[in-house]
């Protein structure tokens, strides 16, 4: 247990943070598996013969776009690692954008 009143309100003021840390954290979460479902959901629909697949682009484009911004606000607000959001960005555009090599 903390001894005197300053580490007292570090222990304070860390778990305010982790809170808020932890929640962003999970929104980032969030908005990676919305993204990932997306992303199926227009693979499956592709292999569908006929159907417009540039309804399922724009979709795509724009749930990438605000995965890899709430990614880059974490990493702003130093909740993760620059490298952490780089890996995760990367991968995420592996994903959304498939280079046929």
């Amino acid at each position: 247990m903390a001894n005197n009143k300053s580490s007292k309100k570090r222990i304070k003021i860390n778990k305010r943070n982790r809170i808020q840390n932890n929640s962003y954290k999970s929104l980032i979460k969030t908005h990676e598996k919305n993204h990932l479902n997306l992303l199926k959901a227009s693979t499956e629909q592709a292999s569908q013969v006929g159907e417009d697949k540039s309804n399922y682009k724009a979709l795509l484009r724009a749930s990438f776009s605000s995965v890899v911004s709430q990614i880059d606000k974490a990493v702003k607000k130093n909740i993760i690692h620059k490298n952490t959001a780089i890996r995760k960005k990367t991968n995420l555009f592996k994903k959304t954008f498939p280079t046929s090599n």
